[in-house]
């Protein structure tokens, strides 16, 4: 028997109720040309309303079929940007709750959009995937690399549709850069860079612990991640850069555009990293690094990943960018397009130029919707995105241990390295228990 849908059971089921005589409806709404009927929508309900929440809410209200069910937010601030946000797109008032395990205690929620801070990543997304939501999950997947493979063996054992929020898998002009190399045109390629000059990241500066405020449940906030006396700095936006919470730039930008040098590659893991930087430029509360470089060390090529906080003269004249090494040319490539530079001694291959097509979010969104209702695996699948937020953690792992890392790809683990190896997992704080976490 082919599957069948919750929703579309359920709708079987009333329709034969009604034909039967058994139920009444006061109100059947007719669909008008190009516009999705009732039984055509998706209801979403968004976990995390916070600036990336809300800039990923809207691109899913671009999809004519999404309503929003219900927004979770610790902050009441948050929660009425979400409702002004519905209404801004002529969308019905969801319902409002601070905590999360009440969204997917919802049986008319069919997906979950996860837009958390990275430490409150994959528990959402794994009891999302034990209640049978289709999960969209921001990247970073996890805030640490079995919190990750947690995530991926939930979406599997419960045969969930999970994309994780790295749009760059999507853009039309990475993908035919990517091809170009995966056909041997750019021949053999030895090495790939990528990198993240920010001149618009501003020092935190120093503030003191404070009162935490009102409308907020800090409490819930911190969630599974160490008890801290609040602090403006630790909060909201600014999280990224403590360990206790996420991965500084590494996680933030890095996924991203490790995301991109993937796509050019073999699908293989590194065998050891190694980085080294701290923070040179900054003066501030942050713990994590704002000059970073990281080596990883792959069977066929090496991969050099570089950040720098309050600059914006990167190589190749981009404040950001990814470049492919080969031996016929290299491929330089950012968000404003992608430039083929022939070997001047070989000259087999045409140099050429192709812009970038701009915003890819919205075709990251609708791949993702697509497959929920194929059932196929969308473009960043939780395979592709655990291994690229690996990627990343395990740069963060040796700048932190300051030792080279020898990785097991196959058991997860760092070879000889107790204390590295320990930075693989997390200690939840009681009551909080993530399913599926191996160590912790």
């Amino acid at each position: 028997m082919s599957e069948i849908t919750r929703r579309k059971f359920l709708g079987q089921t009333a329709l034969a109720a009604l034909a039967a005589g058994t139920i009444q409806t006061p109100f059947i709404r007719v669909a008008r040309a190009g516009e999705p009927g009732a039984n055509d929508k998706i209801r979403l309900g968004l976990i995390g309303c916070g600036g990336q929440g809300q800039v990923d809410l809207k691109c899913f209200f671009g999809n004519p079929e999404i309503d929003c069910a219900v927004i979770a937010d610790v902050d009441d601030a948050h929660l009425a940007k979400g409702i002004e946000l519905c209404a801004d797109n002529n969308r019905p008032k969801p319902d409002t709750v601070k905590d999360f395990r009440r969204v997917l205690d919802r049986k008319d929620v069919d997906v979950v959009l996860i837009a958390t801070p990275d430490h409150w990543h994959a528990l959402p997304m794994v009891m999302a995937a034990q209640a049978g939501k289709d999960i969209y999950v921001e990247k970073p997947l996890a805030k640490t690399i079995d919190e990750g493979r947690a995530m991926l063996t939930a979406a599997q054992k419960y045969n969930r549709v999970v994309q994780m929020g790295s749009q760059w898998r999507s853009a039309p002009h990475i993908i035919e850069a990517a091809e170009i190399i995966k056909s041997g045109k750019l021949g053999k390629v030895s090495l790939a860079r990528a990198w993240a000059f920010l001149d618009w990241l501003p020092s935190i500066g120093h503030v003191a612990n404070g009162p935490v405020p009102a409308g907020v449940d800090y409490d819930l906030w911190l969630g599974p991640a160490p008890l801290h006396a609040f602090n403006q700095n630790r909060f909201h936006f600014n999280f990224r850069w403590f360990w206790d919470y996420a991965g500084g730039l590494m996680t933030d930008w890095g996924v991203h555009l490790l995301n991109m040098v993937s796509m050019g590659l073999p699908p293989e893991n590194p065998k050891s990293v190694t980085a080294a930087g701290g923070k040179f430029i900054l003066d501030d509360d942050s713990e994590t690094p704002d000059s970073l470089v990281t080596v990883y060390d792959y069977a066929s090529c090496q991969v050099i990943w570089e950040h720098r906080a309050g600059l914006n003269n990167g190589l190749n004249n981009r404040s950001w960018g990814v470049e492919w090494h080969g031996t016929e040319g290299n491929i330089i490539l950012n968000d404003a397009g992608f430039e083929l530079v022939t070997e001047p001694k070989k000259a087999n291959i045409p140099s050429q130029k192709k812009k970038g097509q701009g915003d890819p979010r919205p075709a990251h969104v609708r791949n993702f919707l697509d497959c929920c209702k194929s059932r196929q695996q969308p473009a960043l699948n939780l395979e592709i995105g655990h291994r690229v937020s690996t990627l990343a953690h395990l740069g963060n792992i040796a700048y932190r241990t300051g030792h080279k890392i020898v990785w097991d790809d196959v058991a997860e683990k760092v070879v000889g390295d107790h204390a590295a190896d320990k930075l693989v997992s997390v200690k939840y704080r009681k009551p909080w228990h993530l399913p599926y976490l191996r160590r912790g």
